[in-house]
């Protein structure tokens, strides 16, 4: 029987593919209803920009928003010192304080594009989980929360499961860590009145914790909505390129990249994605995802250009499509291609081919570099490269220097 959904909110999350699972859907419909309901997704700081893997999770808070929910965007301080062990082969290494400061700092610059901070009813908030953490009495803890949990339960749950089933150590500090979370959730609720966490359906156990830990304690409703683990068609997980993380903040990937990888969708991938990463009408995703041929190529860059806009804003969409047109349509350099600037002493007596291509982030080792040369997948001023040995000198440097590996990625390289 299919559900048909009262509030806009789980309307929304519904059809636009949001939904892997709910604990009660009709309980959480109808509790959205009454309107500025708080919801939260925790982000722990372990590098210093998210990556498009995160995007559905912020699109999920965006939409919480535009149905008159309220975002709460929860910064991991306190649980990165701990790091999440769910489906992981092996420990996080651990962080101090002041780069877990750094990461958030980085973190943070990404919310305000997508979420509206402030104190109005459905103004999103901004809470560090190391309010409440840092100052936690181990014994105190343990006495009030840790008697709450069942080892014989945490033992249950798949993302344990499969790393004891793989022989592969789990240490203590690891699995105090769905407890951790757990406590976030009765926090957020005690303090804010938080109704709702959301995440990856990797985080389901998790989130099944907090709710339990929030009705032993203190009595209160509260729900969990997970969304699909997303992979692309080709069974790729979402977020990762050919050269590297696709990261959401401009220092660490330009918009030109960033609007590049959207543009290279797979056909497959086209509508699903523009439901997901778009806020356009559902049955303009469906026009666009069903076309066929080269037309697929107009939505692609349909969806490029949505999606940048919401990140990096309309101008830089606009930049990065013109720069795709200037370099594939018509042979030329374009003004938004990454570049890589380099300084009279880098480049010495000479810098070598191979150790450009990977500078520019064309190739992530010189191995890598060598066997698209070898292959015939790298070009210079678009014309194949064939010698690996090939030294670059400042006086070649005069004019920029455009690289490209394979058809759809390219690099300028300069000297200042």
């Amino acid at each position: 029987m299919t559900y048909h959904p009262k509030s806009d909110f789980i309307r929304v999350m519904m059809e636009r593919g949001f939904l892997a699972d709910c604990t009660d859907l009709q309980g959480l419909d109808e509790a959205m209803l009454k309107g500025g309901q708080p919801g939260y997704i925790g982000f722990d700081a372990t590098a210093k920009s998210l990556h498009v893997g995160s995007l559905i999770q912020i699109m999920m808070l965006r939409w919480l928003q535009k149905c008159g929910g309220k975002p709460i965007t929860l910064m991991g301080g306190g649980t990165t010192k701990v790091g999440d062990p769910s489906f992981r082969a092996d420990e996080r290494p651990l962080m101090g304080p002041e780069q877990i400061d750094e990461n958030i700092a980085g973190i943070k610059q990404v919310f305000s594009a997508y979420l509206t901070y402030g104190d109005g009813p459905s103004d999103a908030m901004m809470i560090n989980n190391a309010e409440w953490l840092d100052g936690l009495n181990y014994l105190d803890f343990l006495r009030d929360i840790g008697r709450h949990f069942s080892i014989n339960r945490m033992l249950s749950f798949e993302s344990v499961k499969s790393r004891l089933d793989r022989e592969q150590s789990l240490s203590f500090l690891e699995f105090n860590y769905m407890i951790l979370q757990a406590y976030d959730f009765l926090e957020l609720n005690r303090r804010y009145g938080c109704i709702l966490q959301m995440g990856g359906s990797d985080q389901w156990g998790n989130i099944v914790n907090g709710i339990d830990l929030t009705r032993r304690v203190i009595d209160h409703e509260v729900f969990g909505l997970t969304s699909p683990l997303l992979t692309t068609s080709d069974g790729k997980k979402m977020g990762k390129s050919q050269s590297g993380a696709i990261w959401l903040n401009a220092d660490m990937l330009s918009a030109y990249e960033f609007w590049q990888f959207w543009r290279n969708t797979t056909d497959a991938d086209v509508g699903r994605f523009l439901k997901l990463y778009t806020e356009l009408p559902l049955d303009e995703c469906e026009r666009l995802g069903a076309l066929e041929g080269a037309e697929i190529n107009e939505a692609k860059i349909r969806l490029a250009n949505e999606v940048t806009t919401l990140l990096h804003g309309a101008e830089a969409a606009a930049a990065a499509e013109a720069t795709a047109r200037e370099v594939f349509e018509k042979g030329g350099i374009g003004d938004d291609l990454p570049t890589l600037h380099l300084s009279e002493k880098e480049i010495g007596d000479g810098i070598s081919i191979v150790q450009l291509i990977v500078k520019s982030g064309l190739a992530n080792s010189g191995k890598e570099a060598k066997r698209l040369i070898a292959e015939n997948g790298a070009k210079m001023d678009d014309a194949p490269l064939t010698n690996p040995g090939l030294i670059i000198d400042k006086t070649a440097l005069a004019n920029p220097i455009k690289l490209s590996a394979g058809k759809k990625r390219h690099a300028l390289v300069q000297l200042g």
